[in-house]
């Protein structure tokens, strides 16, 4: 079991919206965000984090996946939202591989139930997220991704 804990900080991001379909198509509403965001270059300032991240929104029943938008980004005319940011909890796995993502999905939250310090932090849209860590040179020259899931945690109040 190897998890880090991080901190992201709070931040304006462009959304997809909900997407109860899960539709990736070039049609689809997850789709065309994906199209939105990978046309953005950011500058060398923005490449050192993550920017993207997916979710599932339990409230909505649907998918949505946000950017992070600095000042000089366009939004695409997509909805802007202010992420909370806070504390995560995270892991990596081969994009795809879904058994090995439940199992170590699974040892995560029991180690964060085992805790004495942690415990989960979801609410409204403050939900485990996903994000390719990836960069498409690699994905292309080796055929695959690496995923790293994040799961909201928080400090037990003491």
């Amino acid at each position: 079991m190897e998890f880090r804990i991080i901190s992201l900080p709070p931040f304006r991001a462009s959304t997809s919206g909900v997407d109860k379909n899960f539709d990736f198509s070039s049609t689809g509403v997850l789709g065309k965000f994906d199209l939105y965001f990978s046309a953005i270059e950011p500058s060398d300032r923005d490449r050192f984090m993550p920017r993207d991240f997916l979710y599932y929104d339990e409230e909505q029943q649907g998918m949505i996946w946000i950017w992070a938008l600095s000042e000089d980004m366009d939004d695409g005319g997509n909805e802007v939202i202010d992420f909370d940011g806070g504390y995560y909890l995270t892991y990596a796995y081969k994009d795809g591989d879904e058994d090995s993502n439940g199992k170590l999905y699974t040892e995560a939250l029991k180690y964060i139930e085992n805790s004495e310090v942690m415990e989960l932090d979801i609410r409204p849209n403050h939900y485990a997220m996903g994000h390719i860590i990836t960069p498409a040179e690699i994905i292309k020259a080796q055929g695959w991704a690496q995923m790293e899931t994040f799961i909201p945690i928080r400090l037990k109040n003491k």
